[in-house]
């Protein structure tokens, strides 16, 4: 996880949020990185992060088991087409706690995410890709909305 958050700090223009205790996130995000394209360094404004890590449940979003000691998932937004080159047509899969498995995302799969659990052999060159392709897009998408 750590190596995965160095990488994307590594990224021209990426801005990495990890909440801890005491800051103006909320309790539930500690603890979770959250990857934007921000070449000022200043959380952007109106722009949902092109990736992230969470290392819990989240109240809407418990298929992937991520509770357990040890459990994490990147998700990343690819797109759709990527999405449909990575995962087939399918935006839901029955066991989403799979690890080392690129899965759609179980609750924005719909929308182009796709998620990880702990990726390691299989899976963890493919998702540094994808992290810098989704960085990428983002600095398209910025450039686009900067006159």
């Amino acid at each position: 996880m750590e190596q995965i958050i160095a990488t994307v700090r590594d990224l021209t223009g990426a801005l990495v949020l990890v909440p801890e205790p005491g800051g103006d996130f909320p309790e539930l995000a500690w603890g979770d990185a959250f990857f934007y394209y921000a070449p000022d360094g200043q959380l952007p404004r109106n722009v949902q992060p092109y990736g992230t890590v969470v290392t819990k449940n989240y109240p809407d979003d418990v298929s992937s088991d991520l509770d357990p000691a040890g459990r994490w998932r990147v998700n990343i937004h690819v797109g759709r087409t990527a999405f449909r080159e990575l995962t087939g047509e399918s935006r839901h899969l029955d066991d989403c706690a799979l690890t080392d498995t690129v899965l759609p995302h179980p609750v924005y799969g719909a929308l182009g995410w796709i998620c990880v659990v702990n990726p390691a052999e299989k899976t963890g060159e493919l998702v540094v890709e994808l992290l810098r392709g989704a960085h990428d897009d983002a600095r398209a998408r910025f450039a686009r909305r900067t006159p």
